[in-house]
């Protein structure tokens, strides 16, 4: 009996969610939607700057942190997480190798920008990053079927 409430549970969840992510509870959600939009945006614009001007500023990257854990929880998608994490993951490693120093021997400087650019956009993205990474844990560790589909893996 349990199990069966367990997983009656697990499908109300589930159809709540698809609900919540088309936008059916009114104008609270679109309001939410609209803000984390507009920080997922503002987060990639405001890492370009920072790395080409303020790439040392402690403000400005602490600001891209907040950023990036207000998208983390507002922006993605239950059927996105896996994506971004690959994102993440890509923008954490390739902002780390100081993989444009090549391009100072083209434009001095160029390779150093571009490799501070690309280090402020993974400062901005590792936050949501972390966030998701814990939440597809919890919900890969969750008991019963099917709570692999809620992070993006169909059977």
């Amino acid at each position: 009996m349990a199990m069966q409430d367990r997983s009656r549970t697990k499908m109300r969840l589930q159809k709540l969610i698809t609900w919540l992510e088309k936008g059916n509870c009114g104008d609270r959600l679109r309001t939410i939607s609209i803000i984390g939009a507009t920080a997922f945006c503002f987060g990639y614009i405001f890492s370009i700057i920072v790395g080409l001007w303020w790439p040392e500023n402690g403000v400005a990257i602490a600001t891209l942190v907040i950023v990036g854990l207000i998208v983390g929880f507002l922006n993605v998608a239950s059927r996105e997480v896996v994506p971004y994490l690959v994102a993440a993951v890509a923008l954490v490693v390739i902002g780390n190798l100081q993989a444009f120093n090549p391009l100072n021997l083209v434009v001095d400087g160029l390779g150093d920008r571009v490799n501070e650019v690309v280090r402020m956009m993974a400062t901005y993205t590792a936050p949501a990053g972390v966030i998701h990474a814990v939440r597809a844990g919890m919900l890969i560790a969750a008991p019963g079927e099917g709570s692999s589909e809620i992070v993006g893996h169909n059977k």
